[in-house]
């Protein structure tokens, strides 16, 4: 491991970079990590997504039963029934910008002042160890702020909190619960299928703002003229950016982000904001008779119960 501290400019003096300083360059690193788009997510309505199938689940009304002579019983009519809707709505998506690393001549990254006060630059190493990594640390969390800058979390209201935005005004789903109340003897047969919408969950992003760390230092670079310089915004900019979306989308070194969508997560993965219930009512049936005529008996179970959870699933961020 190599973590160095990189070297800059103070009214004309080279110095090596506070731990302040370097603070402010790991916090642009992740605000380069949003700007970088390597690993993003979106809702399809369509439900094609690729993060996988979570399913919501519901009672319905079993189908009724009729007799000319008498009700039929309770034993014989038809239990209430399961119903599944499955959503597979959140598509990660993988850009090919930062496929490659850019290519270091031996100076495309900062310098710094080796154990013999040599100045030296950076190598990919030094970068990652110094700065990357430590940046994806911030990254790889439970944490929604704006640290987190560029990652999705779940939320069950579709206004952002502050240091977010709403990464789509679709839900990523619906819990669905039986409507009870909508259920009545004097209307059998009843519509089997009468739901009502319990809880609705939206996608959020985490963003830092256009200007995260303002008064950030710039690191010296040594030029191709073997000569110390501050380094240029706009090659800083890039170099950076680069760096972070090359590792969230196919790091070597266990740094690699990617997200999943299920009830259990496992090492390296972190949840990301609410925990999406499916709930659903935990009653046996509400047997219920109507009488038409004397040539007519009717008989119909209905949804009933209290709401219970039935599974919980989690959006999680996932260091690979």
């Amino acid at each position: 491991m190599a973590v160095v501290r990189p070297l800059f400019y103070d009214n004309g003096n080279i110095k090596q970079m506070s731990d302040s300083q370097i603070t402010d360059l790991k916090t642009f690193c992740l605000f380069k990590y949003g700007t970088a788009g390597s690993v993003t997510l979106g809702v399809d309505s369509g439900n094609t997504g690729n993060l996988g199938a979570i399913n919501d689940t519901r009672l319905q009304a079993g189908a009724q039963s009729t007799s000319a002579t008498a009700f039929p019983n309770e034993a014989t009519t038809a239990e209430p029934s399961v119903v599944t809707v499955s959503y597979q709505r959140v598509q990660q998506n993988l850009s090919t910008v930062h496929d490659v690393l850019g290519v270091d001549g031996g100076n495309r990254y900062p310098c710094y002042l080796d154990e013999n006060n040599n100045i030296r630059a950076m190598n990919a190493q030094d970068m990652k160890d110094t700065l990357i990594h430590p940046a994806f640390d911030i990254l790889f969390s439970t944490d929604i702020t704006t640290q987190q800058n560029g990652t999705y979390f779940v939320s069950t209201s579709n206004s952002p909190p502050t240091g977010a935005v709403l990464a789509s005004s679709n839900a990523l789903y619906t819990d669905t619960r039986a409507n009870a109340a909508a259920y009545t003897s004097g209307s059998i047969p009843e519509t089997l299928d009468q739901p009502t919408n319990i809880q609705s969950y939206y996608l959020m992003k985490n963003e830092m703002g256009s200007n995260p760390v303002p008064n950030m230092t710039k690191p010296l670079k040594i030029n191709d003229f073997n000569n110390i310089q501050e380094y240029p915004d706009q090659p800083f900019d890039q170099m950076i950016e680069n760096f972070m979306g090359h590792t969230a989308k196919s790091s070597p070194d266990g740094y690699t982000l990617r997200y999943t969508m299920g009830t259990t997560g496992g090492a390296g993965t972190y949840t990301k904001g609410s925990g999406i219930a499916d709930t659903r009512l935990n009653g046996s049936g509400d047997y219920q008779t109507r009488f038409v005529n004397a040539d007519d008996y009717r008989a119909q179970e209905f949804p009933n119960g209290t709401a219970t959870t039935v599974s919980t699933y989690y959006l999680r961020i996932v260091k690979a």
